[in-house]
C-alpha cells in the first residue's frame, strides 16, 4: 500500500498567532486582517516595516555630487528610526517585541523597542472647529446606523466627539463592534467617514480637513464667543455704530452694556436681547442651538431682540448685528417708531465684519487616537512591566507612535494620545476581534534599558535589522521631534 503524500511546506496551511482570531491561512493567501499571509509555508507580515529618516537641517546641506553623476544610491544617508508600522505584534504576549533595535545618537547608545499594539481599549477624540450645532451633549453618534460614540462637552469654538472605546468594540452586537472598528480605522488612516448624530447633524469627517455638516463645507472657526468678539473689536466700532450685538449660542455680547463699551464711554442704547443676563453685556440662552447665526437656530437676527426701551433708544440709532465668524451680519437704523429698518452696511462697519472673518482660523476636523499600553504589550519590553511604566513617567523612556510624538496622560498606566495626521499613511491596522492595531515605540538609553530588565538577548543593530527585512524609508514628518534626540 502506498504511503500517503506528505504536503510540502509550500502547500501547508499556517495558523497565524498574531492575534486571538488564529486564522488558518492557505498558501498564497492572507488572514482576515490582510496583515499576515502564508508565503511558502511561513507566516509573514505582508507590509514592509516603515523607517523614518531625520529631516535634513537646511543650514548643514552640502552641494550634491557637483562634478559626478548620481548612481541612485543613498549619499550621506540621514539617521534612521525604525517605527512600529509593519513590525508585527507581541501576541500571544509572552514574546519579546518584534524588534529591539540598538542605534547611536550623538555618541550615545540608544535602544528602540518596536511593536504594533493590539488595542481593544482605544478610542478617538474628534475636534470639529465650528459653531454649527452637531447635536445635544451625550447624543449617540452613529455610523451605518450603529452607535459608535457620543457627543461630548464642547470646547472653545469647537464641537467634540468621543468615538470607539471597548464598550462599542466588544460590549454590543457583532455588527456594532465591526462598524466601530471600521470607522475608527478609516479616521485614523486619514480617510473620510460619514456619521449622523441623534437629534443633530449629518457629518463627513476627514482628519486635517474642513468638516462637512449637513452637506455644507465649513470654512471658519469662530473668532471667540460673543462677549470676546465685543472685547476684541469694540474700539473699531465706536463712532460707526451706536449698538453692536454679537449673536452666539453660548454667550451673546451687547456692546453698550459690556465693560468694553462702558470703558469707551458709549451711551446706553436701550435694546434688550432675549435670554438670561449673566454679567453686563453677556447673555446666555438667547436662542436654541442650530445651524444659523453664531451656532443658534436664528436666521432673522431681530428675533432675539426682546424689547426696545423708548426712554433710552432714539430714532436714527445705528445697530449692527453680527455672528462670531462674520459670515452673517446686518445693519439697521431705528425709525421714528423705534423699529429696526435694514440699511446698507456702512463701509467702516463692513471692514470690521470682514476683519472678524480674517481673524477666524480655518475650520478643521482633528482626530486624536487614544489608547492604553497594557501589561502584555509592556511585557514585550521588559520582564517586569511596571518598570517600563515608571521609566515613562520619569521621562527616561520616550513614547512615540509611528515616529510621531504622543501625549502620555498622568496617573497609572501608559495612556497616550497621538494626532493621526503626524503619522505616515496607513499607519493603523485592525484585527477582527475587533480591535485596532497601532504602532508604538519606546526609546531609551541602552544603559537604562539594561537597568529596566529589558530583553537584552534580543537587541540587534539597526543595520542588521534593515538588511534582513523588507522596509520602506520615509522622511520624518515636518515638525515632528526626532525620537532619538534628547529631551529639551
Amino acid at each position: 500500500m502506498a504511503e500517503p503524500a506528505v504536503p510540502s511546506a509550500a502547500d501547508a496551511i499556517v495558523i497565524c498567532d498574531a492575534c486571538p482570531v488564529l486564522c488558518r491561512i492557505r498558501p498564497g493567501k492572507t488572514g482576515a486582517c490582510d496583515r499576515y499571509g502564508n508565503v511558502d509555508g511561513r507566516l509573514t507580515r505582508t507590509d514592509p516595516v516603515v523607517l523614518t529618516a531625520q529631516a535634513a537641517d537646511a543650514k548643514n546641506l552640502v552641494p550634491f555630487l557637483k562634478d559626478k553623476e548620481w548612481d541612485g544610491s543613498l549619499v550621506g544617508a540621514a539617521p534612521m528610526f525604525i517605527t512600529g508600522i509593519g513590525s508585527g505584534t507581541t501576541y500571544p504576549d509572552y514574546k519579546p517585541a518584534p524588534f529591539i533595535v540598538a542605534s547611536a545618537h550623538d555618541g550615545v547608545d540608544m535602544v528602540t523597542v518596536v511593536t504594533e499594539g493590539i488595542f481593544s481599549y482605544c478610542g478617538i477624540k474628534v475636534k470639529i472647529d465650528t459653531d454649527r450645532y452637531v447635536g445635544p451633549e451625550q447624543a449617540a453618534v452613529r455610523c451605518e446606523g450603529e452607535q459608535i460614540g457620543h457627543v461630548t462637552t464642547a470646547e472653545y469654538g469647537s464641537q467634540m466627539l468621543a468615538l470607539g472605546g471597548v464598550r462599542h468594540l466588544t460590549g454590543g452586537s457583532k455588527k456594532e463592534g465591526t462598524v466601530t472598528c471600521e470607522a475608527m480605522l478609516s479616521l485614523c488612516n486619514k480617510q473620510p467617514v460619514e456619521l449622523t448624530v441623534d437629534g443633530g447633524a449629518a457629518l463627513t469627517l476627514l482628519a486635517g480637513r474642513p468638516p462637512v455638516i449637513n452637506g455644507a463645507l465649513e470654512q471658519r472657526m469662530r473668532v471667540g464667543c460673543g462677549s470676546a468678539t465685543i472685547g476684541m473689536f469694540a474700539k473699531q466700532w465706536v463712532g460707526h455704530a451706536d449698538e453692536v450685538i454679537v449673536v452666539d449660542d453660548h454667550i451673546t455680547g451687547v456692546l453698550t452694556e459690556h465693560q468694553a463699551g462702558r470703558f469707551l464711554d458709549m451711551a446706553a442704547a436701550g435694546i434688550r436681547v432675549r435670554g438670561r443676563r449673566s454679567t453686563p453685556g453677556r447673555y446666555f440662552q438667547v436662542a436654541e442651538p442650530g445651524t444659523g447665526w453664531g451656532g443658534t437656530d436664528v436666521t432673522d437676527p431681530l428675533t432675539i431682540i426682546e424689547r426696545i426701551d423708548p426712554k433710552i433708544a432714539r430714532p436714527g440709532l445705528r445697530l449692527l448685528m453680527v455672528s462670531t465668524t462674520g459670515e452673517d451680519a446686518a445693519f439697521f437704523v431705528l425709525d421714528d417708531a423705534l423699529q429696526p429698518v435694514a440699511h446698507e452696511m456702512p463701509a467702516p462697519l463692513q471692514t470690521v465684519v470682514e476683519r472678524i472673518g480674517e481673524n477666524c482660523e480655518p475650520a478643521l476636523a482633528s482626530v486624536l487616537f487614544m489608547a492604553g499600553a497594557g501589561g502584555s504589550l509592556r511585557a514585550g519590553v521588559t520582564e517586569n512591566p511596571v518598570r517600563l511604566t515608571r521609566s515613562v513617567k520619569d521621562a527616561l523612556t520616550r513614547v512615540t507612535s509611528g515616529g510621531a510624538p504622543v501625549y502620555v496622560w498622568p496617573g497609572g498606566g501608559i495612556t497616550y494620545m497621538v494626532d493621526v495626521t503626524l503619522l505616515p499613511e496607513n499607519a493603523f491596522g485592525y484585527v477582527p476581534t475587533p480591535a485596532l492595531v497601532a504602532p508604538l515605540e519606546f526609546t531609551l538609553r541602552l544603559a537604562d534599558y539594561r537597568e529596566l530588565g529589558g530583553h537584552m538577548d534580543q537587541v540587534r543593530r539597526l543595520d542588521d535589522v534593515t538588511r534582513a527585512m523588507a522596509s520602506v524609508r520615509l522622511e520624518s514628518a515636518a515638525g515632528n521631534p526626532w525620537p532619538l534626540a534628547p529631551r529639551r
